[in-house]
């Protein structure tokens, strides 16, 4: 299949305005199937030419149908992206006479007005966007979306392993019952281990009898990268390396919290470094002016979070370096692949950990990804919070709404068919929703608890902790915990935002604002975090290997060699090639699992007569009652594969649960303890050998 098959106006400005000879292997492979209907998922590196290899074949079908109205849905997990895309995707419509716009938050209401007058052929927005178009009152949804043909999904994966997943099928679903016809579903992604499922997942409520295609490129190995793995032990010494190494080079660098990102940034600019800062917590034009001026520079650092791993550009970089190592293999390759763009050059990381733990584990995820291991993307189970959502924002959506065909807005998609009849129940007798006979429509307590703003709250997923709004006189900085604002100090209260250290002038507690004035003191960052947390099975078993003398496949300097040999000797008494461990030290007697915190939840639960109720497991061990004998513990664990448990649940853990107060308490509970627990993970340790051990000096 050649560019001749595509729109001849679109083939000619490819090879004539963009310069190209040919298309990328991608791009060619993805012409067939989505000029003929296809579901698809399509999958490269980031840079790999995604977004032309779904939007050329749908534009060119676009001509050839002579498709009207918004037929095309672009959808980005991040407005930032949505931003970054808007200027290309425009340029490339323009050619064939096509509009392309940007509808979501940021957008000012004039030009969504024009937006509704003049409807454009592409609309780029995110999902709580489209789900505040159908909800809200001020768009004619059955008119702007008549014409709908195709959704785009990029960055699918994103959305796949959490609850906004489960919130785009939703969305999809009800849209394609607004515009009357099944939609083509098209996502675009990174490199995941199972595709193919990732695509059955995509295609919702017609998974199984849709047809659809995976189109993959084979993609580089190992020994195509290069990658490098130090230890330098604290902040300051990372800094004097960023400082040294690479100069005159661009380098974007990754740390796992907001937190690190702003000690990191301001340790560099201290150096003299040109730095410049990207995480969620600044504000929008914070991030945008450093990311445009990154993006022209030569000779500085970016620092941030996983706000950049995803594919908005930031210009041609020389070097990414990340800070510890990232949670998973899936997201070191979306980082890997910001490097490497330019003919002759190569994909390359360099790891420096701050601190021994760090190091290790670094090393284990650098070995899981030597062995060609990508995390599957799987969606959280049980997603009974977001049934209880969608049924409200139906609700809203339609007025009202028969009882009867109340759960056939999703055209069958499990769980919101009519297994989610439990939950329509429990909303209509707590007066979530009120029942007029037949209708129902948005009852008393949903207005009382989601009314705010027209809705607005209802169109998220997610349970974002109370943050404040930092302000510089009228210019907005970012949002601040407020811990930092409460917590008993000597002193004036010094914070770090921004790269920068700010004094606190005056709290306005009534509208959460905080006001500031620039101190070069040093000041303090942090941000709580939420989530049920904790390192996966493979990953853990991969820095079990680790320490029982495996090596990844980069290069690893001398000093980092040092300190692992340490941790593997400090370490020897926690791990055997032979199965997992149980060892005495002292009082303490712990079980080494080293199988990741959803499995050992899992194990904990299952033998709690065992466990010692008073600490939290973690991801290598589990701590025993200190009065298990090797007799009770065979005992005890001889019929354990047979009677799993799913792990126990804090009531605290439900308020990270956005929606779970419009569900019966039994089943918020169990939707967490679904997701917190690891069954197959759990029954492959009750499988392996376990040997007893003391620890002596």
């Amino acid at each position: 299949m050649t560019i001749d098959r595509l729109a001849p106006g679109l083939a000619h400005h490819i090879v004539n305005t963009l310069g190209w000879r040919s298309l990328r292997p991608l791009q060619t492979d993805a012409i067939e199937p989505l000029l003929r209907g296809d579901d698809a998922v399509l999958l490269a590196p980031t840079a790999g030419g995604k977004t032309e290899a779904a939007m050329f074949p749908l534009l060119s079908a676009m001509e050839e149908q002579r498709w009207t109205g918004v037929s095309v849905l672009y959808i980005c997990p991040l407005k930032a992206l949505l931003n970054n895309l808007l200027p290309r995707l425009q340029s490339y419509g323009a050619w064939l006479g096509r509009r392309v716009e940007l509808w979501h938050g940021d957008v000012t209401p004039s030009a969504r007005s024009q937006i509704l007058l003049d409807r454009p052929d592409v609309l780029l927005t995110t999902p709580e966007s489209l789900e505040a178009m159908l909800v809200g009152n001020r768009v004619d949804h059955d008119r702007f979306f008549a014409g709908l043909r195709t959704v785009v999904v990029d960055e699918v994966h994103a959305f796949a392993g959490d609850d906004r997943g489960w919130h785009l099928l939703a969305v999809l679903e009800r849209l394609s019952r607004v515009c009357g016809r099944p939609l083509q579903r098209v996502g675009l992604s990174a490199t995941v281990g199972n595709p193919a499922e990732l695509l059955e997942w995509l295609k919702g409520s017609g998974r199984g009898h849709r047809p659809g295609t995976v189109v993959a490129p084979p993609a580089g190995g190992a020994s195509e990268a290069d990658i490098e793995l130090d230890y330098v032990g604290s902040v300051d010494n990372a800094a004097t390396v960023l400082s040294s190494l690479h100069r005159g080079e661009k380098r974007l660098v990754f740390c796992d919290s907001r937190a690190l990102v702003e000690k990191l940034g301001s340790a560099l600019r201290e150096r003299g470094v040109t730095t410049f800062l990207s995480h969620a917590s600044l504000s929008v034009d914070e991030r945008r002016q450093a990311e445009a001026v990154f993006a022209e520079a030569r000779d500085c650092v970016i620092v941030s979070t996983s706000t950049l791993e995803l594919g908005i550009d930031v210009g041609d970089l020389d070097r990414v370096v990340q800070i510890n190592a990232p949670h998973s293999v899936a997201s070191f390759l979306q980082r890997l692949g910001r490097t490497g763009r330019r003919p002759g050059s190569v994909r390359n990381c360099l790891f420096l950990a701050l601190d021994q733990n760090s190091l290790l584990w670094a090393a284990g995820l650098l070995r899981l990804w030597g062995t060609g291991y990508v995390e599957p993307v799987t969606a959280p189970p049980e997603p009974r919070h977001i049934v209880a959502q969608q049924l409200l924002a139906l609700c809203l959506q339609e007025g009202s709404v028969g009882t009867r065909l109340a759960l056939d807005a999703w055209n069958g998609l499990h769980p919101f068919d009519r297994g989610a009849e439990p939950i329509l129940t429990h909303l209509l007798d707590e007066g979530f929703i009120d029942r007029d006979g037949e209708l129902m429509g948005i009852g008393p307590l949903a207005e009382q608890r989601y009314g705010r703003r027209h809705f607005m709250g209802m169109t998220a997923v997610f349970t974002a902790p109370p943050q404040f709004r930092v302000f510089e006189g009228r210019r907005e900085i970012g949002l601040l915990d407020p811990s930092l604002l409460t917590d008993q100090i000597e002193g004036p209260r010094l914070i770090l935002l921004a790269g920068r250290s700010w004094r606190v002038s005056w709290v306005d507690w009534t509208r959460q604002r905080c006001f500031v004035e620039a101190d070069d003191r040093g000041g303090r960052a942090r941000w709580s975090t939420g989530g049920l947390g904790g390192a996966g099975f493979a990953l853990t078993r991969s820095v079990r290997q680790v320490l029982l003398g495996e090596d990844p496949p980069v290069r690893v300097t001398e000093r980092a060699e040092k300190v692992l040999a340490e941790q593997r000797d400090t370490e020897r008494h926690t791990v055997h090639p032979g199965g997992t461990m149980v060892v005495r030290e002292g009082s303490d007697l712990r079980w080494w699992t080293w199988a990741g915190f959803r499995t050992n939840a899992t194990l904990a639960s299952t033998l709690s007569d065992l466990v010692d109720g008073t600490q939290r497991v973690n991801d290598v061990s589990i701590r025993i009652r200190g009065d298990v004998t090797r007799e009770v513990w065979s005992s005890a664990t001889a019929d354990a594969v047979d009677r799993l448990c799913l792990p126990a649940i804090d009531d605290r853990a439900l308020d990270g649960l956005k929606f779970s107060d419009a569900l019966p308490r039994r089943l918020a509970v169990a939707t967490l303890a679904a997701r917190l627990a690891d069954l197959d993970g759990a029954a492959a340790v009750l499988g392996e050998r376990v040997r007893f051990g003391n620890v002596t000096s």
